[in-house]
């Protein structure tokens, strides 16, 4: 746990499938470097500070678009059996490292969370939910990338690098991010999710307790 940041009760994170949000995206990213070649060549890494979300910002299309063409792989879209398979991933991490998730919603191109603080690091809870969702996926046989085996037969991760995180120090952040998150696909024209490795957040219980991180 990082012990310069003593007032994070929870986190409201968002990572993406692999092709979704790239490290010179215009919008901004939490990359500081281009580490592929055909990347850097359209333009250096645009990293940003916000602390909210810059998806809806205005930005050129044709240029992101162009850098998608750009990719290894083809850019990773989850079926809806894919994203089960993501969620039982989740699920399966959730409970071996005791996390508690106060809120998911997983897209077919990216995934929003919020994550109780845990004695974890959030980027080490997000590259074991990543990791969790990529195994039950290649186990249920849904792989996105399983058409691009390795020579030794591993596979090249669905997941783009790294987090977008925005800390949560109040009651009130974490019901509006809960909120936020839940809505979400509501914006994709899908259904708001539920699932059973989700834990409501309950302000006047949580407000006491300074477990799990």
């Amino acid at each position: 746990m990082n012990a310069r940041l003593p007032n994070i009760r929870a986190y409201h994170v968002v990572f993406g499938a692999y092709g979704f949000w790239l490290p010179n995206d215009p919008r901004g990213s939490w990359s500081k470097f281009v580490a592929a070649w055909e990347l850097f060549r359209l333009g250096p890494a645009t990293t940003t500070s916000n602390r909210r979300s810059v998806a809806k910002e205005p930005h050129d299309r044709s240029a992101r678009l162009a850098a998608k063409q750009s990719l290894a792989y083809p850019a990773v879209a989850f079926s809806g059996r894919q994203a089960l398979a993501v969620a039982r991933g989740f699920a399966r991490s959730t409970a071996t490292s005791g996390y508690t998730l106060y809120a998911c919603s997983i897209l077919p191109d990216h995934a929003h969370l919020v994550v109780k603080r845990h004695s974890y690091e959030i980027e080490q809870v997000v590259r074991l939910l990543k990791a969790a969702a990529s195994a039950a996926l290649r186990e249920e046989g849904f792989h996105p990338m399983a058409h691009v085996p390795a020579a030794d037969g591993s596979l090249p991760s669905p997941w783009s690098r790294g987090c977008w995180r925005v800390y949560l120090h109040s009651d009130a952040d974490i019901a509006r991010s809960v909120q936020y998150v839940e809505r979400n696909p509501l914006k994709e024209r899908k259904p708001i999710q539920r699932w059973s490795f989700v834990t409501p957040f309950e302000p006047q219980r949580e407000r006491g307790s300074t477990s799990g991180g």
